[in-house]
């Protein structure tokens, strides 16, 4: 294993950050796949995954198993870890700017087309190469200006030519999920089997730029700009990513982080990163797939207290009472109900809404949103 720091731009005098990014295996041999954790850096979660993952890998590392080139990022934003404000961790938002750290990706198709158009042919894989170096040009050619554009150019940088990238997330109170592109579906379902996920929600295109989208949107945005321009160049989906959302912030432990990290390595196996003596037995699916877009954000309609009815993993039907808001002023409670059937897979941690605030997300079989599909 091979460890690299990586200086990231210094906001201030005499003070930098620096991002660690661990390499295991060789280059250009076998599957390229790159896990980084903690993006949001107060979801803690996917950070002791990373350190039990890590073990798994020292091992596998010393007895000569890795197969193919893994790169893990334990820690993958050094500044919102940092950030603290009236002693609550504030690592989601970037303070300097209120930036979502992981939003405002580029669109490195849009980037890199005049480049790559006149170049791509009858040849699958030399496409796959020649989309990749200009990827890697790109990002060689930009110069990010902030430290918050020096992390992220750093992450792409590290990722970009990947076949898989795996981001470790967590909501505020959840079941395991997960989120990907539908072109990444196909080859990304067995990992939802061994994570054991209880919602899965594909989109193409949820808006916002977050940094999985970002390296599997280059592919399918490159096939329909071909399609439209009539080229029939053939362009596989070169990096298939992920968001995977480990249950809540508060799921922090040993227990949890072992068997996800176990998850994690098995699936390693089973995409031909390390070696395995017998084929990876995959369980049964614990749920279907269903679209991003047909995910109710159940909102608010008063201010009061919030008192859950539903937990957190239950199939609700439409009607079904989400959550009781209690106003004790008014001495009044509005009842909040389920407008979709589906598993109710993600709640707030407040027990106070605003009127209009988010409590929760059921996921819906039936697509009835458009547009920017991601919250803040």
């Amino acid at each position: 294993m091979q460890r690299l720091n990586h200086p990231l731009l210094s906001p201030s005098l005499g003070s930098h950050k620096t991002l660690c990014s661990l390499h295991y295996g060789t280059p250009g041999r076998g599957p390229k796949i790159y896990i980084q954790a903690s993006l949001h850096a107060e979801e803690l979660p996917g950070m002791l995954v990373a350190h039990h993952l890590r073990a798994l890998l020292d091992v596998a590392d010393a007895a000569g198993h890795i197969t193919g080139e893994i790169v893990l990022v334990p820690i993958a934003n050094p500044i919102g870890l940092a950030q603290r404000l009236d002693h609550k961790a504030m690592g989601r938002f970037e303070l300097g700017t209120s930036e979502n750290f992981n939003r405002h990706y580029p669109d490195l198709a849009q980037a890199i087309w005049p480049t790559v158009q006149a170049k791509l042919g009858a040849n699958a894989q030399a496409n796959v190469a020649t989309v990749r170096a200009a990827i890697g040009d790109y990002l060689r050619n930009s110069v990010p200006t902030t430290e918050l554009d020096s992390l992220r150019h750093t992450l792409l940088s590290l990722a970009f030519d990947a076949d898989t990238m795996l981001d470790l997330h967590c909501d505020c109170e959840a079941v395991m999920h997960f989120y990907t592109e539908e072109s990444c579906w196909p080859q990304l379902e067995p990992l939802t089997r061994l994570l054991q996920c209880q919602t899965v929600l594909l989109a193409k295109n949820s808006g916002s730029g977050p940094i999985d989208e970002c390296l599997s949107g280059v592919w399918w945005r490159l096939a329909d700009k071909l399609a439209i321009t009539g080229n029939p160049a053939p362009l596989p989906q070169g990096c298939c990513s992920t968001t995977i959302e480990l249950r809540g912030e508060a799921d922090v432990s040993h227990a949890y982080a072992q068997a996800d990290a176990q998850a994690l390595f098995t699936w390693l196996q089973h995409a031909g990163a390390i070696s395995s003596a017998q084929p990876v037995a995959l369980p049964d699916a614990r749920c279907l797939a269903t679209p991003l877009a047909g995910s109710e954000t159940v909102l608010a309609p008063t201010p009061g207290i919030v008192v859950f009815a539903a937990e957190v993993g239950q199939t609700l039907q439409a009607g079904d009472l989400v959550a009781e808001i209690v106003d004790p002023l008014a001495n009044h409670t509005q009842r909040v109900v389920a407008g979709v059937a589906g598993v109710f897979y993600a709640r707030i941690r407040e027990r106070y809404v605003l009127a209009g605030g988010e409590l929760g997300k059921i996921a819906g079989a039936k697509a009835f949103r458009t547009g920017e599909l991601l919250g803040a």
